[in-house]
């Protein structure tokens, strides 16, 4: 997976301090864990170091969404994450101002309708379809 910087000072408010940022983020995972056994968390600095194994790739992406797009974090370091390879091409996308996901839809599909598929390809880090806001990153399945 490739290495994807997130802004720190925006995205949803999970913990106040980073002593107790690596046990809120596992629990912020595990209420809508998209597949990850296994896993530990660790925060400093803003970068979070995820542990742990899954069998689906897009598990792994997903989690690093969750957690990159939580106020706070920088960074996600996965090395010690043990995920097959992704054998779908995946692109990812930076939300910006205006930006709905109707609108993104139509650029990087050609048809807003088709909305619902990044909504499903990221149902864990997106909670509402109307809900996105400036700076969250979301995968963009093209195949």
């Amino acid at each position: 997976m490739d290495l994807l910087g997130f802004a720190k000072n925006i995205g949803k408010k999970i913990f106040g301090s980073e002593e107790e940022a690596p046990e809120k983020l596992k629990q912020h995972i595990e209420e809508d864990n998209p597949g990850i056994n296994n896993l530990q968390v660790d925060v400093q600095d803003g970068v979070a170091t995820l542990k742990g194994d899954t069998s689906d790739p897009a598990a792994l992406e997903k989690v690093v969404l969750m957690v990159g797009n939580t106020m706070g974090i920088e960074e996600v370091r996965v090395d010690d994450v043990v995920a097959p390879e992704q054998t779908v091409h995946i692109e990812y996308y930076e939300i910006k101002a205006g930006d709905s996901l109707w609108k993104i839809a139509s650029v990087v599909y050609g048809d807003g309708n088709k909305y619902t598929d990044i909504f499903e390809a990221n149902k864990e880090v997106i909670k509402d379809p109307d809900l996105i806001f400036p700076g969250q990153i979301i995968r963009i399945p093209k195949d």
